[in-house]
């Protein structure tokens, strides 16, 4: 809890399974437990998708060795939009968006 209390706001919200050791982030802010058993169940949003998100960006950002905490936020976008585009062409995409399909052909 020392680690939370030292790298969150107070008022933060927190989204997390059941699992018991989390019970206690209701001191820290809004914290909203999702069943997992009963969510996929009943074929609601569940949290897995986060769970993969941030499995992704860790196993990304490790390779950095290191990032700024000024620049934090663009990483963080730059890990949504390769997580988001991670079964395409990224290169090919950005050359897209960038010229707006007058770029370089590429395959």
């Amino acid at each position: 809890m020392s680690e939370i209390k030292k790298k969150t706001k107070k008022g933060s919200v927190f989204y997390t399974d059941c699992f018991k050791s989390y019970k206690s982030l209701k001191q820290f802010g809004k914290h909203h437990k999702i069943n997992k058993q009963y969510t996929f169940a009943k074929g609601h949003n569940h949290i897995n998708g986060m769970e993969g998100f941030w499995s992704y960006a860790k196993e990304r950002f490790h390779k950095y060795h290191g990032i700024n905490h000024e620049n934090y936020p663009l990483y963080l976008k730059e890990m949504e939009f390769r997580f988001n585009h991670r079964n395409e062409n990224v290169f090919k995409l950005l050359v897209d968006i960038i010229f707006g399909g007058f770029g370089p052909k590429t395959t």
